[in-house]
């Protein structure tokens, strides 16, 4: 069992941080695994051809399927930067945190050779395998960057829903099956670890994940923040190939535009979004939106600088109803 100790300046600095690098390194996870969720298979498949210009052999030794991920890619993950600004982190490791992180995550098991020539090479090893991460990005999650964030920023709406309907328990409760409060006390179910912490005041970030799921990854190491990676909400919706023609009974009742931006909007996109996809002008875009979420169809919240939208309950009744097959696919994870 894992316990946090939280108090109320613990509470105040809580905060959620979209993290590209979290995706890097658990969707290594499952390749080194050797079992690729049902969930992401879509994933796999576009993605296979790809890794051959990739060093996986160096990565799968970075990142094994074992029970820890080495510290020095925690910190970096869990920075709200972009990818440039995590890997610029992960390229400045210091050389012996990076040696002492591999030989945590290996343990008593032997260290592969790829692992061991790393640790040698002291500055110049963070720097490759900085490079290396960002060929993998580049090949593996950048191209579906806009969905993966898509989805990302709409579990932290909802979180942020629960927040303010149930409070701090509700929010954190609703992570995961292994987190529950009790108290002051956040409570992380893992058996195979024996933790007591204070925050002491550093806060809590808490980063959603695509492919993270179903597990649950949690860091506090020191002078930082203590921090989750959670399993996002809604990953069922990005492989499973949602047709984007409007049925032709819906675009009769709708109109082909609003039916079309209905039909779009199984993930959160921005009317720049929406406008790009579907050929059409933004000022179009805008209206229609305004259409469909006066009448319950649509919602809307604003995500730093842009305003997101995305389906109701009742949009997706509506298109299910009129058989355009969009509700298909797999169930939501959590």
């Amino acid at each position: 069992m894992i316990r946090l100790r939280m108090g109320l300046a613990d509470v105040a600095r809580m905060r959620f941080a979209l993290s590209p690098l979290a995706e890097v390194i658990e969707s290594l996870y499952q390749l080194s695994s050797g079992r690729v969720s049902p969930l992401h298979q879509g994933w796999l498949e576009a993605t296979r051809h790809g890794l051959r210009g990739v060093d996986m052999e160096l990565l799968g030794a970075v990142v094994p399927a074992s029970a820890y991920v080495a510290d020095f890619l925690f910190v970096a993950a869990t920075d709200a930067g972009t990818i440039d600004d995590q890997l610029r982190l992960v390229a400045e490791s210091p050389a012996a945190e990076v040696r002492a992180d591999l030989a945590a995550v290996w343990g008593r098991e032997p260290m592969p050779a790829p692992a061991r020539a790393l640790a040698a090479e002291g500055a110049a090893g963070a720097r490759r395998l900085a490079d290396a991460l960002w060929r993998y990005w580049s090949v593996a999650i950048e191209p579906h960057w806009r969905e993966l964030r898509a989805v990302l920023e709409d579990d932290v709406a909802y979180r942020a829903g629960r927040l303010t309907g149930g409070g701090v328990d509700a929010l954190l409760s609703s992570l995961h099956p292994e987190v529950s409060v009790r108290g002051e006390i956040l409570r992380i179910d893992k058996p195979r670890h024996s933790v007591d912490h204070d925050l002491a005041g550093d806060g809590l970030v808490l980063v959603p994940s695509v492919f993270v799921w179903p597990n649950l990854m949690v860091d506090k190491g020191p002078d930082r923040p203590a921090s989750l990676i959670y399993a996002s909400r809604g990953v069922g919706t990005l492989w499973g190939g949602d047709s984007r023609d409007a049925d032709d009974a819906l675009g009769a009742l709708l109109g082909h535009s609003r039916a079309a931006i209905l039909s779009c909007l199984a993930l959160p996109k921005s009317t720049t979004d929406l406008a790009r996809e579907l050929g059409q002008s933004a000022p179009s875009v805008s209206f229609h939106l305004s259409v469909l979420r006066r009448n319950g169809l649509v919602t809307s919240w604003r995500s730093g600088r842009r305003v997101l939208y995305r389906r109701t309950p009742l949009g997706s009744g509506l298109l299910g109803a009129g058989g355009s097959g969009f509700e298909r696919g797999y169930p939501d994870p959590a």
